[in-house]
């Protein structure tokens, strides 16, 4: 059966299963209770500086203004390379912006990111967040992996998500195919988050399990390690 011809009560309770390990392993790991009712955005990946995790917390006052009328929490991981001073800094700045918006939205970091970690982040979250700075995304496999869970992307088009994005369909664009700036892509994940992803998944929960099947049946055939050996062997080694 295709994933998009699956029925919506299973599709949601295995989410729901999902999401429920993942906020047990940030209970176990950092102390923080989330609520499996309030939508949950994810971004794991290596911290440095053109993968823009700071993108979100660009303006505060605007993320609690977003919270105020649709709550969210946000889950974080990733590692920078030891000689990478600029990811240690995305790092601590990351924790004082969590600081600032305890109270407001609930922020954590999960450390010792590895594919044990990946794993439940990839399945459990709502949202997943990708906002590099373009062009320099090589591909962006996290965002592979979430879509075949039915995890919806958030993400700037470039590296898959440039193929991979029908835009309220598969997931959202942050940003257009042309290089924007900063501000413009920030601006942009907000406006996508006030006005597409928060209210549908509080208000219409049967469109959003619907775009879930469609991540699923339009990426998992497509993005996966069979097709790229399959070409690698055809079109590379064989030819």
């Amino acid at each position: 059966m295709r994933a998009d011809g699956l029925d919506d009560e299973d599709v949601w309770e295995a989410h729901r299963q999902a999401k429920l390990a993942l906020l047990s392993r940030v209970a176990k790991e950092t102390g923080t209770e989330l609520s499996p009712d309030v939508l949950t955005i994810g971004y794991a990946r290596r911290m440095t500086g053109y993968k823009r995790l700071d993108l979100l917390f660009s303006n505060l006052d605007r993320l609690r203004a977003l919270a105020r009328d649709h709550p969210f929490q946000i889950v974080i991981a990733g590692k920078a390379h030891p000689h990478d001073e600029g990811g240690k800094h995305i790092i601590e700045a990351l924790h004082r912006c969590k600081r600032e918006l305890a109270g407001d939205i609930p922020v954590v970091f999960l450390a010792n990111y590895d594919m044990d970690l990946a794993r439940p982040l990839t399945s459990g979250s709502d949202v997943w967040l990708n906002t590099p700075l373009p062009p320099l995304e090589a591909s962006g496999t996290s965002g592979m992996k979430a879509a075949l869970n039915g995890v919806l992307n958030l993400g700037v088009l470039d590296g898959w998500w440039m193929e991979a994005c029908i835009d309220g369909t598969t997931g959202w664009a942050i940003g257009d195919a042309n290089l924007g700036t900063a501000a413009d892509d920030a601006e942009d994940l907000y406006a996508k988050l006030e006005g597409e992803v928060l209210p549908l998944f509080y208000n219409n929960r049967a469109r959003w399990i619907w775009m879930m099947k469609q991540s699923i049946s339009k990426i998992a055939g497509y993005f996966n390690s069979q097709r790229m050996m399959r070409r690698y062997a055809s079109e590379a080694y064989l030819r």
